[in-house]
């Protein structure tokens, strides 16, 4: 039994290494690539023959018309900060209503509210542009945080997990003392929240600061200073491009993955945490 065990162990090793491997040689192959002396797009080598630092000079220091980063860049992290807060809000509110109170049809709308979640937000793609058309809101920074940012609410399921963890008695102490239910969920339930705050935080901002086809949609400006990184990065992928600017491409990848990697490890603790504690209860 010891020697089945010992063998399948080490099968399932080799596996997880083998996977990790494959998952990471593209990105390797982005990383070193970016530091390329080689303008295009080079694949009779893995490492470049020259390194250098020009593909992010060019990038950050030295904007045109074709790559024009820091205003893609702006773009993006005004629309991630703003949907983060806006979001990571909507979602701590409706689950503290699901967990902590209880009204009429409650079990009936959040019932509703997972189903219409399960849904894939493509399929409203058409109607939810149209709509910001109407109000004027296409391209532009604040119709994308409206996006982003308006149905945030229907992921809720694993805070609400983690809040049902939280014990009822701390709320019905507080309400005795006359706290009201605002009081009890931003000075008890929120506190004692971190590792859901940082869980729901992350994935407010991970969502606009990475998506794509949302952007392309409904930001439809020729202007290269309207544009998210996602769409500006894209953009430099086209035929006539890609020859000169490849290695600028691969260097924008690298920098993109800059601000949520930090995020991510500086909360990395709280954000496990999140996730199991969210899991207990559904």
């Amino acid at each position: 039994m010891k020697a089945k065990r010992a063998v399948g162990s080490i099968f399932r090793h080799l596996l997880l290494a083998f996977l990790a491997v494959v998952w990471l040689i593209p990105i390797l192959w982005l990383f070193v690539t970016s530091f390329s002396s080689d303008p295009g797009i080079r694949t009779t080598r893995f490492f470049p023959e020259q390194w250098t630092l020009a593909n992010y000079s060019k990038l950050l220091f030295h904007p045109d018309t074709v790559a024009n980063f820091p205003a893609w860049f702006k773009n993006s992290m005004i629309i991630g900060i703003f949907s983060c807060i806006i979001s990571s809000a909507f979602v701590l509110m409706v689950s503290y209503a699901f967990s902590c109170m209880r009204f009429p049809s409650r079990k009936r709308l959040m019932s509703f509210s997972i189903i219409l979640g399960m849904f894939p937000g493509v399929l409203s793609m058409i109607a939810i542009y149209f709509v910001l058309k109407m109000f004027n809101l296409t391209d532009s920074l604040a119709g994308l945080i409206v996006v982003y940012s308006a149905g945030s609410g229907l992921g809720f399921l694993i805070c609400k997990g983690f809040f049902d963890t939280i014990p009822a008695s701390l709320r019905e102490s507080a309400k005795i003392e006359g706290a009201s239910e605002f009081t009890v969920f931003t000075r008890i339930v929120i506190p004692l929240s971190r590792p859901m705050i940082v869980y729901t935080v992350i994935n407010s901002f991970l969502a606009p600061w990475m998506d794509f086809v949302m952007a392309r949609l409904m930001i439809r400006s020729k202007d290269p200073t309207n544009w998210t990184v996602a769409i500006g990065l894209y953009n430099i992928l086209q035929k006539t491009l890609i020859g000169q600017y490849f290695s600028v491409f691969c260097a924008g990848g690298v920098v993109v993955a800059i601000p949520i990697s930090i995020l991510f490890v500086i909360m990395q603790k709280f954000y496990v945490e999140g996730i199991t504690g969210g899991a207990v209860k559904g």
